[in-house]
């Protein structure tokens, strides 16, 4: 529950963040005219987001067993390139965000309505999908059949919704690079459970060999349904009995991926460190008062 509540958290504050810079300059601007398109973009994205799980979910359902363990692992591996992409592209491009946001949002003003709502879908679209995917890798890796998950997710969205306009109303101020530093970290591993599972996935379509060439089992020591045990599944995808390539891939993933991320200058965080006044103004502007 707590690695879903985490990717909720995430991917919903970006959004909540690209939301509150867009509505807080066109209200600083004067262009209150423009909110009405914005809001409509923003909820065309939501509605395909929702739709685009809601067709992952069901329409899995209808496939036969192998089928559904190759669709899984499949999307699996997707989700966890995307979200690896997404930590990355975050780490970098947070100090400019707002500056990046401002200058398409001004070529839309000058475009007209239908510019501004595809700059809205645009901004939120992405992190949407990409959501829906890693949520439903995971709570396909999760596999305990209970509404947990999905519980989970739904408290880090309502979290981010609840900071997102905290910072429009410029009740709270956070130090955001740490923030999607410490989040980003976090959610690699949690995309290392979601990497080996869904290689797991792959072995039981019989796309790979190897289904019984167990590395380890400890399913004596940490029981899977012990609540420690549903803990660490819940949390990071644990398996007590892995296979060599399960365990292989996770490593192959997590060490050099998470070092890359973590490292203080180079390609993980740009041209260098992010100053304090970039962080500052990563943040939207207090909206004037009415």
């Amino acid at each position: 529950m707590f690695s879903n509540y985490l990717i909720g958290l995430r991917e919903g504050l970006e959004a909540s963040l690209v939301v509150c810079i867009l509505i807080a300059y066109l209200v600083k601007t004067e262009r209150r005219d423009a909110l009405k398109p914005i809001w409509i973009g923003i909820a065309v994205a939501v509605a395909i987001a929702l739709g685009f799980g809601c067709a992952l979910e069901f329409g899995s359902q209808e496939l036969t067993f192998k089928a559904q363990e190759a669709l899984g692992g499949s999307l699996s591996i997707l989700a966890v390139v995307l979200v690896t992409w997404m930590v990355f592209w975050m780490r970098r491009t947070a100090r400019h965000l707002k500056a990046e946001l401002h200058g398409k949002l001004d070529a839309a003003l000058q475009m007209g309505t239908g510019a501004l709502v595809a700059t809205a879908f645009l901004a939120v679209g992405r992190e949407g999908l990409e959501t829906s995917l890693f949520v439903w890798a995971s709570v396909h890796a999760a596999g305990d059949g209970t509404p947990r998950p999905l519980i989970g997710v739904g408290l880090g969205i309502a979290t981010a919704v609840v900071l997102g306009w905290l910072f429009y109303r410029g009740a709270l101020k956070i130090n955001l690079a740490k923030f999607f530093t410490w989040t980003g970290g976090m959610l690699v591993v949690v995309a290392a459970g979601v990497l080996a599972y869904g290689f797991h996935d792959l072995q039981e379509a019989d796309w790979l060999p190897g289904l019984n060439d167990k590395a380890f089992d400890i399913s004596g020591a940490i029981p899977p349904d012990s609540w420690y045990g549903t803990l660490l599944k819940g949390v990071f995808n644990f398996q007590p009995d892995p296979t060599v390539l399960q365990v292989t891939v996770w490593l192959l993933y997590l060490v050099p991926t998470l070092a890359l991320f973590l490292a203080p200058v180079g390609f993980a965080s740009g041209k260098g460190k992010v100053k304090a006044s970039d962080e500052q103004g990563s943040q939207p502007s207090k909206a004037p008062q009415s």
